[in-house]
C-alpha cells in the first residue's frame, strides 16, 4: 500500500478575474475551492488511475474536515492527525496570461501531534511505500524528516520525497526509494543548473551516488528526465495554455507512480507523467484529467 503525508495540508481556492488592479474591487468568477496539499493530490491522482492509498496528516478545524471529507467522498482511506489549529486555505487567481498565488504558512502543530503522527507510522503494517510532500507547518523543524526516514529504515518503508527543501540533501542518505525535485529545486538544493542533456546527466549521476534510487526531474514546459540508477530518460512535455501550475508536479509524480509502481515500463509511465501534468496545467485545481490518454500519444521518450 501507499501512504501520502502531507503535514502541511491545504483548501486550494483557485478564482479568476481580470484588469486586476490594487486598491480596487476586483470582480472574480469560476470560484473552485479543492483539497489540497501536495500529498493530498498525490493520492487524488493515484485514486483517479485507480491506484489505491491511504492519506495522512496534520488536519484542523472546518478547513481540515472538509479536505478529510473530500477525500472520503473519492473513496481514499484518510488517517488524521486532529490538531486545535485550522487547516490553511490558499488562494491561486488567474488573471489572463499572469497567476497570483497566495500560500499561507500554515497552522502550528504542537509537539504532542508530531509525536502522535510518529506513533501511526511505526505501527503501520501495510505500508510499502510513503509518500512524502510539500512543505513543514509552523512548529515542525527539518530534523522531523530524519526521525520519519529511521522510522521508515526500521521497517523497510520505501521512502518517495518531493520537498523543496534544503534538507533533501542530507536526507539522501537513508538512500530514498525515489526523489522528484523541479528545475529549480535541484539547482537551489544541490546546486546543479539544468542547461542540456549533459548537465542533466551529470546531476543525476551525482545524486544516485549521494544515495538517491530513483529520481524524476521535472522541468514544466521543457520536459523531464528520469533515472532508475543505471539509465536515463528524457521526456517531452506537451505543449498547453497555462491556467495554473499549483497541482501541475504532484500530479506527474502521482500519475508516474501509478505506472513505475505497478509493472508499467519507463517509458510509459514517463508518457502517462508528463500528459498528467500538462493536462492539469491547463485546468484549475486537478480538472477532470479527461485529456491524458490523448496528450500521451503526443509525448516522446529517449534514453540518453
Amino acid at each position: 500500500m501507499i501512504y501520502t503525508l502531507t503535514m502541511n495540508p491545504a483548501i486550494d481556492f483557485n478564482i479568476t478575474g481580470q484588469n486586476i488592479r490594487k486598491n480596487h474591487v476586483n470582480r472574480t468568477w469560476n470560484p473552485v475551492y479543492t483539497p489540497n496539499g501536495k500529498g493530498v493530490n498525490v493520492s487524488l491522482v493515484l485514486k483517479h488511475f485507480n491506484c489505491e492509498s491511504v492519506a495522512m496528516g496534520f488536519f484542523g478545524g472546518f478547513s481540515g474536515k472538509y479536505i478529510i471529507d473530500e477525500l472520503k467522498k473519492t473513496g481514499i482511506e484518510v488517517s488524521p492527525v486532529w490538531i486545535d489549529t485550522v487547516t490553511r486555505i490558499n488562494v491561486f487567481l488567474n488573471a489572463g496570461k499572469d497567476e497570483y498565488k497566495f500560500v499561507n504558512k500554515g497552522p502550528l502543530v504542537a509537539e504532542k501531534y508530531q509525536q502522535e503522527l510518529l506513533f501511526k507510522l511505526k505501527q503501520l503494517d501495510d505500508c510499502e511505500y510513503l509518500s512524502i510532500s510539500g512543505s513543514l507547518p509552523v512548529g515542525v523543524s527539518e530534523e522531523y524528516y530524519d526521525k520519519i526516514a529511521e522510522i521508515c529504515e526500521m521497517k523497510n518503508i520505501k521512502l518517495i520525497l518531493d520537498i523543496s527543501s534544503p534538507k533533501l540533501k542530507e536526507l539522501l542518505k537513508y538512500r530514498p526509494f525515489l526523489i522528484k525535485p523541479n528545475d529549480d529545486e535541484i539547482n537551489a538544493i544541490f546546486g546543479y543548473e539544468i542547461k542540456s542533456d549533459e548537465t542533466a546527466m551529470q546531476a543525476l549521476t551525482e545524486l544516485v551516488y549521494k544515495g538517491a534510487q530513483n529520481i524524476l526531474l521535472t522541468m514544466g514546459d521543457k520536459g523531464a528526465y528520469f533515472t532508475n540508477g543505471k539509465d536515463i530518460y528524457f521526456s517531452t512535455a506537451q505543449k498547453v495554455e497555462l491556467l495554473s501550475s499549483a497541482c501541475a508536479g504532484d500530479s506527474a509524480l502521482a500519475a508516474f507512480l501509478s505506472g513505475f509502481l505497478y509493472g508499467g515500463t519507463i517509458e510509459s509511465s514517463l508518457k502517462k507523467s508528463a500528459a498528467t501534468g500538462a493536462n492539469v496545467a491547463e485546468s484549475n485545481a486537478l480538472g477532470n484529467m479527461k485529456k491524458v490518454e490523448e496528450y500521451m500519444n503526443n509525448i516522446n521518450i529517449r534514453k540518453l
